[in-house]
């Protein structure tokens, strides 16, 4: 497996590991900069404290360092040392002896909505995708995407682009040596519309033209005045290659540059920084892919919040990142219901409920976005939308996490049968071995069982799969810690980070309710066994440090991992939860009948929730 492309594009800082013992880091979030204390303890690494305060990007103080200063001020105050001097700046310790300071500081952002950008290429499906890939990778917003075939005019183009003001613009298009017509014909309705970045005028807009190498003179000669173009290596040189590393890189550079340097105080947070600022997404993605290649596992990490959700996957050493924007738990939740349908989010009550209740709950949720859920009434509907959330999130992310569009295969008669082309979603439920959890509403629900069923339920993975939460929403702080100190990121992943809440044990196929599904065995430190008919579920407690061996047989229309009613039989470690069998079937649907639809998912929270 690759080692994973790293958004930075910075060698890392001249630093001697074995003299650290002190690391600050902050993510500074759209309204809270979360702060973390990494310390030596012995011979390994540990998080030993975590603070936070508001985010300060806004009017009226419009500095961002005066947040972290906050965040960092609590931080000493509960370790015993003083991290901020008088003059506001931090403290460094000046050898082993100092009572005060740390030894590096480091931080993520996505303060002030994060980085937020415009892409273009001449095919929607081919270099515009291979570009939003690029972008998302590195932890942008994408506002727009512009090709030649978006079923827009030219002037409707112009128009939309001078709407916007993005933090930089990446064009994409042709492949090198090819026609260079179409991919200029973009450049020349982008230019003209001038548009204007997000923090003023006082800045020339950076451009990142990453197309057709023969291209690249003209572009430049089309963006001359006004903007700060960049050229890199084509997103795409041939159709059977995607090269996004160079275009990832640049937008990370250009970031820091330009976008972080205009944005209020952070000319001064860099100055701090003993490491290039990364976006949060996109240190997000690094401590994934870094974790996926170490361990060389398939993954999925969701983070979903309050207005969007975030979903990262590394598939055979291929990363990729969606955000949906109007999926979230309060800013976005009506979205989340329009889309779903109040019928899809009532199937995941079993409580009386009905739609007027719903979406008066819904608009109470609007009008008080920040509350939290105050009984179990209010619990039940909040993790009913979260389900529906991430299973819409986690759809939208299948259709963009693609082979490569446009490409052209040999095809034989059996790919004809399975209608297999390029352009098929590369995530695969049956091949993913760990799925992480991250947000509020998963990361805090009142009781690990119910995180881990919401996963279950909305992502519905099968065969074998590791479920775990990010404990505090470290993962970003991880993320930039890796690219100066991979062994300390590494350790405090595995010990204070992630949460392994147990494995999900399901059957892919469909059947009648009631007839037999699989049977299972458990031996070892706990021992159990069981047969399940269709819709039914089962959990065995196994502890995080407990080991078994666990065999399952389905029957002939299942499978679970090793085809159609074929035995799997896997050692595995248990967690916080423990193993869910779940025989519901893949795709899970739910009765029909009213009743019978709250009978089951009743019964299913009750064994979830239940010991073995």
């Amino acid at each position: 497996m690759s080692a994973p492309n790293h958004p930075s594009g910075h060698a890392s800082p001249a630093i001697d590991p074995s003299r650290l013992r002190y690391i600050l880091a902050t993510d500074c979030g759209s309204t809270t900069t979360k702060a973390i204390l990494v310390e030596k303890v012995g011979d390994g690494w540990r998080q030993t404290r975590r603070a936070e305060a508001p985010t300060t990007v806004e009017e009226p103080f419009a500095d961002v360092t005066i947040g972290v200063s906050n965040s960092l001020t609590e931080i000493g105050e509960l370790a015993g040392r003083r991290f901020i001097a008088d003059d506001g700046t931090i403290i460094r310790r000046k050898d082993e002896n100092d009572p005060d300071g740390c030894d590096i500081y480091i931080s993520t952002s996505s303060a002030g909505g994060g980085l937020q950008m415009v892409v273009a290429g001449v095919v929607a499906q081919m270099t515009a995708a291979s570009a939003k890939r690029a972008a998302l990778g590195a932890g942008a917003i994408v506002m727009d995407t512009i090709a030649s075939n978006d079923k827009r005019k030219p002037h409707e183009r112009i128009q939309r682009i001078r709407e916007l003001r993005p933090d930089m613009v990446l064009i994409s298009g042709g492949t090198d040596g090819g026609n260079v017509q179409q991919v200029v014909q973009i450049a020349e309705q982008i230019a003209p519309a001038k548009p204007r970045p997000r923090f003023g005028g006082e800045y020339e807009l950076p451009v990142i033209y990453a197309g057709n190498k023969d291209a690249s003179a003209q572009v430049r000669g089309i963006f001359g005045k006004g903007f700060d173009l960049a050229v890199v290596d084509n997103l795409r040189p041939t159709l059977e290659e995607e090269n996004l590393g160079p275009a990832r890189d640049k937008i990370h550079d250009v970031f820091l540059e330009h976008v972080m340097a205009h944005a209020p105080g952070y000319d001064k947070l860099i100055s701090w920084s003993d490491a290039p600022i990364m976006p949060t997404p996109g240190a997000v993605g690094d401590i994934l892919q870094r974790i996926a290649a170490r361990d060389r596992l398939n993954a999925v990490c969701v983070d979903i919040g309050g207005a969007t959700t975030d979903v990262f996957s590394v598939f055979d050493g291929t990363f990729n990142r969606t955000v949906s924007a109007n999926l979230g738990m309060s800013y976005s939740i009506s979205n989340v219901c329009a889309e779903a349908g109040l019928d899809q989010v009532l199937r995941w009550v079993h409580i009386d409920m009905d739609e007027r209740e719903l979406r008066n709950r819904v608009k109470n949720k609007m009008i008080r976005p920040t509350t939290i859920p105050q009984s179990a009434e209010a619990l039940v509907f909040e993790q009913a939308v979260a389900r529906e959330a991430l299973r819409l999130a986690y759809a939208q992310h299948k259709e963009f996490a693609t082979t490569l569009k446009g490409v052209q295969q040999q095809r034989t008669v059996g790919d004809v049968f399975s209608q297999q082309a390029s352009g098929q979603t590369i995530v695969d439920d049956m091949k993913l071995d760990l799925l992480v959890a991250s947000g509020g509403v998963l990361s805090h629900a009142p009781k690990m069982e119910q995180t881990a069923a919401m996963l279950v339920d909305s992502f519905e993975p099968q065969g074998f799969t590791q479920l775990a939460k990010d404990s505090i929403f470290m993962m970003p702080h991880l993320g930039v810690l890796a690219s100066v100190h991979p062994v300390a990121a590494m350790e405090v992943f595995e010990r204070d980070c992630l949460v392994r809440l147990g494995w999900s044990v399901a059957a892919k196929g469909e059947g009648k309710w009631g007839r037999k599904c699989f049977s299972y065995r458990v031996s070892g430190a706990v021992n159990a066994s069981g047969e399940l008919a269709c819709g039914d579920v089962a959990l065995v407690r196994v502890g995080p440090e407990q080991e078994v061996e666990v065999t399952v047989e389905p029957a002939k229309e299942f499978d679970l991992g090793a085809g159609a009613g074929k035995a799997v039989t896997r050692r595995v470690k248990g967690g916080t939860v423990g193993i869910l069998f779940d025989a519901r079937g893949r795709p899970l649907t739910l009765p029909e009948s009213e009743a019978d639809r709250r009978s089951a998912v009743a019964r299913w929270a009750k064994v979830w929730e239940s010991a073995s």
